[in-house]
């Protein structure tokens, strides 16, 4: 992998934030946005159990998805509050996402700002939670409607691997799907670059945020998260600005995704080998026309 830092600014301009990181798609880390909200301060692991401790949630462990494995799909189901006070206690390799905590508790909503100055399109329906206990990990992905995401980190610190939409071949993504073949699991401690060679030529960026850091992640990127702590991140998305875009996210969600869904479930043998073969060729192509800096 070929990493380079994210660029991070304490604060900046609308105007400079649309030329330099929206309209290039380059990540940016923005550490001063979150400061300014009370849920900067009172955002805790008791804030939320004594708010929406009750609800059931949907969690998942590090092991990474099978072939033949639908997304999205939970490994177990746990009150919100129980699942809070494991992951207050200590590590815990469980993660919840997509949990709209804003619509069991829309309260909470006072508690931070939607920063249209940076960008418009925000989806102000679904803000969505994202909690992981110390060692968890959200696997080498990009999200799946094609939106822009601001992603501000509270409580701990994670480690987060990001890429451009199109560096795909190289990262081994699997045929109809958002998903990577490969392990990126602790890749810093050591890579499987045996059986995935194409990911030396990967272009991307490496951050560690902290608490109160707000990541941009340009449409499509992908990205691999490693909480070194136990934390909470809300992440708010917004579509992009052009029509282009908007069809694109749709077709993923409501086309490619039922399309992948119902092969894996008619014919899933013949469709994992289809994909595999597909995964091998990309990559050796892209090796091809690398092979010169091989190192």
């Amino acid at each position: 992998m070929l990493l380079e830092p994210v660029t991070t600014v304490n604060a900046i301009t609308a105007e400079e934030f649309k030329a330099n990181y929206y309209d290039k798609m380059q990540p940016l880390v923005i550490k001063d946005i979150a400061k300014k909200w009370p849920a900067y301060t009172k955002w805790t692991w008791d804030y939320f159990i004594d708010m929406v401790g009750e609800k059931e949630v949907g969690v998942y462990n590090n092991i990474k998805s099978d072939a033949y494995t639908p997304i999205n799909t939970a490994d177990a189901y746990m009150g919100f509050g129980d699942y809070l006070k494991k992951v207050k206690a200590g590590p815990l390799d469980l993660r919840i996402f997509l949990f709209n905590i804003f619509q069991h508790a829309p309260q909470i909503i006072k508690d931070f700002t939607w920063p249209d100055e940076l960008m418009k399109g925000f989806v102000k329906k679904i803000p969505y939670a994202f909690v992981g206990g110390q060692g968890s990990i959200t696997h080498m992905h990009f999200d799946i409607d094609m939106s822009h995401i601001l992603h501000t980190q509270f409580l701990g610190r994670k480690k987060v691997l990001l890429f451009p939409h199109q560096e795909q071949y190289k990262l081994y993504r699997k045929p109809w799907e958002v998903l990577s073949a490969a392990n990126y699991a602790n890749y810093d401690k050591g890579f499987d670059y045996e059986n995935f060679p194409a990911v030396k030529f990967a272009k991307g960026y490496e951050v560690i945020l902290e608490h109160g850091d707000t990541l941009f992640m340009p449409a499509g990127y992908w990205h691999h998260m490693e909480y070194l702590d136990s934390g909470f991140a809300m992440s708010l998305r917004a579509l992009q600005n052009n029509l282009g875009g908007k069809i694109d996210g749709l077709w993923k969600l409501f086309g490619m995704r039922g399309i992948d869904t119902l092969m894996k479930k008619t014919a899933p043998q013949w469709w994992y080998n289809r994909k595999k073969l597909k995964i091998t060729k990309h990559a050796n192509r892209e090796i091809s026309q690398n092979k010169t800096h091989i190192y």
